[in-house]
């Protein structure tokens, strides 16, 4: 008889679809049974999870780790582990470090950084722009997928023009891979912070003021045409309007592949908070008013918006309290905090545990190519495991973050529910919330796992590459749409 390395004993399994009382055995990192406890294995170790929920591990696929370039924010080791006290089992870490991760070279210096320090599974995104349209062949091979700003945020990314957009979706597409969105217009901001600077405007409402929600929703229908023009996958991030969802909801309906994702702090921040919160609360884009939160709650419902991430990104404290709020970094910490307070929304009734579930794990890792070997907990699947306490009540303290960044807007406030412990591909990384010593390097990059479905190119024959070899040549195989 197989012994398995782990059996979690006695816990309610939660599926996107269902709850169920159940044992799970581990053995080499992978799930090898679920079903009652009677029928598990003998193993090496157990843990007794009942009257607790085990999920699957959530998936992050929105971190800034700021590493490496800014080692007074954040680095791999302190980001993952923030991940681990937050349940989360894979991150996939944005371009915006220094240098960017727009070449083949510099991708690989980051990867393997982050090899040695990981304590939870990763991804990279490649950055795409302008001036990296040429690697991106290469890029693909090791990328989760590839992230493009349409408007300025931390770290003054070049923001490239309408036509190399269209020529960067061009490009990827070819790939399979998806690209994340930064979906804000550019112009309009820039051209509003400018009058509201020379207006002497320096308050945090200033900072809602010169990114209007028609920025969103300009760029979001912009990028669906040309998502639907090349057919690249494409990914709306931190939706934070009502407005932008009309637009995916209308591209969605043509059968663009197009997703989108929300952050906890649209969901459950508003303007009136920049009262309390002041700079500590500007991020990009902004916490708007609080019109905004009923539709964004409706639309994970119904599947407008697909999952929800965090767009984790940490600042020192100083870098988040200065008066100007034109001077204050954008961004705040939240990897380790969207958890429970999702878990406390479950606890109030908004929606269920296995919703939460579907928004976090098994939509995610649908969407990027990974499922069912993350984002379940079935036979076969990584035992990317997190084992929660659905009824603790506590107050997320900041001063205990594992993040460097230890300041937020969620400090002090009351949520029901907390992660105890969280397993990557069988090994515990966070045991009784403490970090488990020796799991510093334990993380791996999923892009090796990565199973996108075929490209779906349209339009081949009007593509840059296709215009400048001339007539009748569409190269690589791809059809004309």
């Amino acid at each position: 008889m197989i012994t398995a390395d782990l059996v979690i004993r006695n816990g309610k399994v939660v599926a996107p679809d269902s709850v169920i009382d159940a044992s799970i055995a581990i053995k080499d990192g992978v799930v090898i049974s679920v079903g009652a406890d009677a029928t598990m294995p003998p193993a090496r170790e157990t843990l007794d999870a009942k009257g607790m929920h085990v999920l699957p591990g959530a998936i992050d696929d929105h971190v800034h780790f700021r590493d490496p370039g800014y080692p007074h924010k954040e680095d791999f080791a302190s980001g993952t582990a923030a991940a681990a006290f937050g349940g989360v089992t894979t991150v996939f870490d944005m371009p915006n470090t220094i240098p960017a991760t727009g070449t083949p070279d510099i991708l690989s210096a980051k990867h393997t950084m982050a090899v040695g320090k990981a304590h939870v599974d990763f991804g990279l995104y490649g950055l795409l722009g302008e001036d990296t349209i040429e690697h991106v062949p290469e890029l693909a091979k090791s990328v989760i997928g590839f992230k493009l700003y349409m408007g300025n945020t931390f770290g003054k990314i070049a923001t490239p023009s309408t036509g190399a957009m269209l020529e960067c979706f061009e490009v990827v597409a070819l790939t399979g891979k998806r690209v994340s969105l930064h979906a804000e217009t550019n112009s309009i901001m820039e051209r509003r912070e400018a009058r509201l600077r020379q207006a002497g405007r320096i308050d945090p409402l200033a900072h809602i003021a010169s990114r209007p929600a028609v920025v969103a929703v300009e760029a979001v229908s912009r990028a669906a045409i040309l998502s639907e023009w090349t057919g690249a996958r494409i990914q709306i991030l931190h939706i934070s309007s009502a407005d932008e969802l009309r637009p995916l909801r209308e591209a969605k309906a043509r059968g663009v592949d197009i997703t989108g994702e929300t952050c906890p702090h649209y969901l459950m921040l508003s303007a009136d908070d920049y009262a309390r919160w002041a700079g500590v609360i500007r991020v990009n884009p902004p916490v708007r008013e609080a019109h905004h939160q009923a539709p964004l709650w409706r639309a994970l419902a119904d599947g407008t918006i697909d999952v929800i991430a965090t767009d984790h990104a940490p600042h020192a404290p100083e870098e988040k309290t200065r008066n100007d709020i034109w001077s204050v970094d954008c961004g705040f910490p939240g990897v380790e905090t969207q958890m429970p307070l999702m878990l406390n929304e479950v606890n109030a009734g908004r929606f269920s545990i296995s919703d939460y579930v579907r928004w976090t794990a098994a939509n995610v890792a649908k969407l990027w190519g990974l499922y069912p070997r993350k984002g379940v907990i079935q036979p076969g699947a990584d035992a990317d495991i997190t084992v929660v306490d659905l009824v603790h009540e506590w107050s997320i303290d900041d001063a205990k973050l594992q993040s460097l960044s230890r300041i937020t807007p969620f400090h002090g406030r009351r949520v029901k529910g907390l992660p105890l412990h969280t397993l990557v591909r069988g090994r515990f990384v966070m045991k009784d919330r403490q970090l488990v010593s020796g799991t510093r390097g334990w993380g791996r990059s999923v892009h090796a796992i990565q199973n996108m479905p075929p490209p779906q190119i349209q339009n081949a024959d009007q593509t840059m590459q296709a215009i400048i070899r001339g007539p009748g040549a569409t190269g690589r195989g791809e059809r004309a749409a």
